[in-house]
């Protein structure tokens, strides 16, 4: 989980409640890990009640799991507040679909200014384990195995089949041999300009280090909220 959501980097994503952007389409049932943030939070709270936002605690939980995974470390700017507000409608329009071309891909980036680690629910690869055919045969069968063709909807696969616990460049190295999970991952290397790109991270982890640590920090930018905007939030899954 990451800090940035699609009012920037404000812990919008956190919120409860039916307008909320956990339930949103690329969202619902895939991303993770709320109720460690929920004890952080607390565990900050009882120590400086008021003065540590969830979206400060967002982006530092995500610069502390790369390191604890073996990746790359940076500097976190601090003094974020938090949203009051949240956008399924937002995330369902701006986040990209795993099913994304390249230049879909390109766009929604560019908009807002990779993946080495996780899981995702059959039903968003199903599509391509079955039906491509820039995909390796022996990949294909083996997640095939844990995503029947119907049913089994929530059952979920490693974005990188390599090393799926480590933060590493082995994604770039199975997408070189058409092992990329989602379709949105295997347009990244499917004879088009990001081609190049994969290559180079792909024989260089740690260009591929500094270029991440370089875009977190990038994310962690987006349209925070400061000074008396916003609020620093009691409970991160809802606003005081």
């Amino acid at each position: 989980m990451i800090a940035l959501s699609m009012q920037g980097c404000d812990a919008s994503v956190l919120l409860d409640g039916s307008n909320g952007e956990k339930s949103a389409g690329p969202n619902a049932n895939s991303l993770r890990g709320f109720d460690v943030i929920d004890t952080i939070k607390s565990q900050v709270e009882k120590l400086c009640p008021g003065v540590v936002s969830c979206a400060d605690i967002l982006t530092v939980a995500a610069r502390d799991a790369t390191v604890a995974l073996g990746g790359p470390s940076w500097s976190v700017p601090l003094g974020r507040r938090d949203s009051t507000t949240a956008s399924a409608s937002a995330a369902n329009s701006n986040l990209p679909s795993p099913a994304s071309s390249l230049s879909t891909l390109i766009t929604a980036f560019s908009n807002k200014g990779s993946h080495t680690i996780g899981q995702s629910r059959c039903t968003v690869f199903r599509s391509r384990i079955y039906n491509e055919t820039n995909i390796d045969s022996q990949f294909a069968t083996s997640v095939q195995s844990k995503c029947p063709s119907t049913g089994g909807d929530n059952n979920l696969s490693p974005l990188d089949v390599t090393s799926p616990t480590s933060f590493d460049n082995a994604y770039y190295k199975n997408l070189q041999s058409q092992k990329g999970l989602l379709h949105s991952d295997q347009e990244l290397f499917n004879g088009g300009s990001t081609d190049a790109q994969v290559n180079a991270y792909s024989t260089n982890s740690a260009s591929f280090f500094t270029d991440f640590a370089n875009a977190m920090l990038k994310m962690g930018n987006l349209s925070p909220l400061t000074g008396t905007s916003g609020q620093i939030r009691t409970n991160c899954r809802k606003t005081n």
